[in-house]
């Protein structure tokens, strides 16, 4: 929704624009709650590295919730100023992510355990040189889709084998506040028309950053228990200020 108002970053450059009106708050800011509802994500990130970080977990996962926070960063350069550069710091890191997801999901039972991490990384690698070549609109969307599809099996596998109760929420949650995410998200997207015409903007976009700034973090916090598990950590679901769930895990005195 673009406005004829004097901005810091120029004119727009990125090839899409959400529901909401441009630079009404600031000048240097865009799209102000699509920026700023990235924050959430960012702090459970932090929880959760933090975590990783003070238990000693595998590298994987201190890996992973720093991707969460590059893509959260990510995201708030590209509603900040939406140019098409930023524009690829929001996009290439989904890709990244996802690909990071897949080597933990897989990893545990591939054969030949050097060639994953290699190809997810030239892949990944490839993607950007083309993406930023090339800008893919719906080329990115139909590919992003394909690898998020590609890790719902082995998600599944991972649920219906944990018998841990608490566990299982964590999955459940994982679950609720995507779909909850994704209709805002597509609401937004669909129905901006009819929605602008609304005397108060429900901002299903930044709705859609902190449900996804949760899911993530459910999802890390499920991986790492279904990981100790594996790994004969014994695992526990224990609550941050009786509200957060997060792993806390006993590792033998040989490891």
């Amino acid at each position: 929704m673009a406005e004829s108002i004097s901005s810091f970053w120029g004119p727009v450059t990125s090839t899409k624009e959400c529901c909401e009106v441009n630079y009404a708050h600031s000048s240097y800011i865009a799209e102000f709650y699509n920026t700023i509802s990235n924050i959430p994500t960012i702090l459970l990130a932090l929880i959760g590295l933090i975590n990783a970080l003070r238990q000693r977990f595998e590298k994987r996962f201190s890996v992973l919730h720093v991707s969460n926070m590059t893509l959260a960063i990510g995201s708030m350069l590209y509603h900040a100023t939406l140019q098409n550069v930023q524009q690829q710091s929001d996009e290439t890191p989904m890709v990244w992510e996802v690909l990071l997801y897949m080597y933990i999901l897989y990893s545990p039972d591939w054969h030949y355990r050097s060639t994953m991490p290699i190809f997810l990384f030239v892949y990944g690698a490839a993607f950007a040189i083309a993406h930023s070549v090339f800008h893919f609109g719906i080329g990115f969307k139909v590919h992003y889709i394909i690898l998020i599809l590609l890790c719902v099996p082995r998600m599944y596998k991972y649920y219906i084998y944990t018998k841990d109760v608490s566990a299982k929420r964590l999955a459940t949650v994982f679950l609720v506040t995507f779909l909850f995410g994704s209709l805002f998200g597509f609401c937004d997207r669909i129905f901006c028309k009819e929605i602008s015409r609304w005397p108060i903007n429900p901002q299903g976009h930044a709705l859609w950053h902190v449900f996804m700034g949760f899911n993530s973090y459910f999802a890390n916090t499920f991986l790492m228990f279904c990981r100790a598990q594996q790994r004969g950590w014994s695992p526990k679901v224990l609550h941050l200020m009786g509200a957060l769930p997060y792993v806390k895990i006993e590792k033998p005195k040989s490891q």
